[in-house]
């Protein structure tokens, strides 16, 4: 049964966290002038202080703004965001997010998505669109759950929700799975679109673009993929530190808002503060740091398997991963969209919500 659902930020917990960031036990600062040891302590200070004392908490009101719901699917409570479009014509479409991201990373694009026409669209390009936390992750429950079991909860999601034929959009565990909706609901799916497209990438006959990008997943692997190995590895221990300390748990995520957006040198060129915080606020008001986690540590054996429904892939640059076209050929099997962006990291719908609109509007328009 769906069930209307409101996310509720309760004083006292808002008042422990500000009285956890003012006892904050600090660690000397780094030994380097960059960002190589990890955040370095001055912004995470200035970041903590903002939280506790200029941030409004607001994240709450700006989610609450849009309809979302409970439902119990298979066994499993999810809570997603459910909007509607105006236009009779509308393609249902699932917005899956990633770690460190949120539903909340959507809410810039749910109107241009919905109601193109009242943004300057073609109403032709119109979504009803459902936004799930992950199991886990915001208001969702925390069984621990492999990508194919995901995937089958989004199509009986959307099933329980009325829609037969719909398009599924993801980055980061978010493409992860949508694209194995493709296998596990290929009758149903008008089409994939990933803005992250995790595909083998070799030197055997690499164009110099290719080879950069190896290069970087190379430099990712040797020096940013530590989360990852943690994550994966010992997410119960890691959860005690996060979960107990604010002040943690916002360096653990402002540090992929640096390694991972398109910015010049701080994260804050690329996302603003409050957005940030928003993000950092959801993980701590749900206490979902070791649930995150265990993402990693579920799927952790992963194997990449082809796509063969219709596909789009949107290559942003500073993605972690950036294939060519012809890499991402061999995955998707029927790729039908494939696009390099100017501008852009691995959090697009937040870092450039026109952008990734106009891709994923671009790419349905094919396949409606």
């Amino acid at each position: 049964m769906v069930k209307p659902f409101q996310v509720s930020l309760d004083e006292l917990d808002v008042a422990d966290l500000r009285e956890r960031l003012r006892r904050t036990r600090w660690p000397e600062r780094e030994t380097v002038g960059d960002w190589s040891q990890g955040v370095p302590l001055a912004y995470v200070r200035e970041l903590c202080r903002d939280w506790g004392e200029e941030y409004d908490f607001g994240f709450a009101a700006r989610l609450n703004a849009f309809p979302q719901f409970r439902a119990e699917i298979d066994g499993v409570g999810l809570h997603f965001v459910h909007l509607t479009s105006p236009e009779p014509g509308a393609l249902p479409l699932v917005l899956t997010h990633g770690w460190p991201g949120s539903v909340l990373e959507f809410l810039d694009v749910l109107g241009p998505l919905t109601d193109p026409a009242a943004h300057g669209g073609d109403p032709a390009d119109a979504f009803h669109v459902v936004v799930p936390s992950l199991p886990g992750f915001g208001w969702s429950d925390k069984p621990v759950l492999k990508i194919p079991r995901v995937a089958s909860l989004w199509d009986q999601l959307m099933r329980e929700l009325g829609y037969d034929r719909y398009g599924a959009q993801g980055g980061d565990w978010g493409a992860a799975i949508t694209n194995a909706l493709a296998s596990v609901a290929p009758e149903r799916l008008a089409g994939v679109h990933v803005n992250f497209a995790p595909v083998r990438l070799d030197r055997d006959d690499a164009t110099p673009r290719e080879r950069q990008a190896l290069a970087d997943l190379e430099e990712f692997r040797r020096t940013g993929s530590g989360y990852s190995g943690q994550q994966g590895t010992r997410p119960q221990t890691l959860g005690y530190g996060l979960t107990d300390s604010p002040a943690g748990q916002a360096a653990w995520i402002a540090e992929k808002f640096w390694a991972w957006t398109d910015n010049k040198g701080h994260p804050e060129d690329a996302v603003d503060r409050r957005k940030i915080l928003d993000d950092i606020s959801v993980y701590w008001f749900t206490a979902t740091a070791a649930s995150s986690a265990r993402m990693y540590w579920e799927n952790r054996e992963t194997v990449q398997s082809t796509v063969d429904v219709p596909a789009g892939v949107s290559v942003f640059p500073k993605e972690i991963v950036r294939p060519s076209r012809r890499q991402a050929e061999q995955r998707y099997t029927d790729l039908r969209w494939f696009e390099e962006l100017p501008v852009g990291g691995h959090f697009a719908a937040l870092e450039q919500p026109g952008l990734f609109v106009d891709q994923v509007r671009g790419f349905f328009r094919l396949v409606r």
